[in-house]
């Protein structure tokens, strides 16, 4: 049996690029993608960094990070490059200029 599709109207938008419009609009795209940045830490650096990781925040496009493990922080700390270039390919640039670990 066949399904019958309606063709796509030409004034209709997918729901993805209404959420986009409208994040644009309300001037919320950079909390959004910080928001996102800041969930995907466990993913991107693994649950043993993550269970060392105390509190998160963003404070004008800084990313500080406090850690539980002082050699954890001086691991981090030494391979900052490496951590930013994670964020930039899973969020993309210009989230964040630096990271503080403390």
């Amino acid at each position: 049996m066949q399904k019958y599709r309606h063709p796509r109207k030409s004034d209709t938008t997918t729901v993805g690029d209404a959420i986009s419009d409208m994040l644009k609009s309300y001037h919320l795209t950079e909390r959004f993608d910080q928001k996102r940045l800041i969930e995907s830490w466990e993913s991107l650096m693994g649950k043993v960094v993550s269970n060392r990781t105390k509190k998160m925040f963003i404070k004008n496009k800084v990313l500080f990070i406090e850690l539980t493990s002082a050699p954890l922080k001086n691991e981090l700390n030494m391979s900052k490059d490496k951590v930013m270039t994670l964020f930039e390919e899973q969020v993309g640039k210009d989230i964040i200029s630096d990271i503080i670990f403390m």
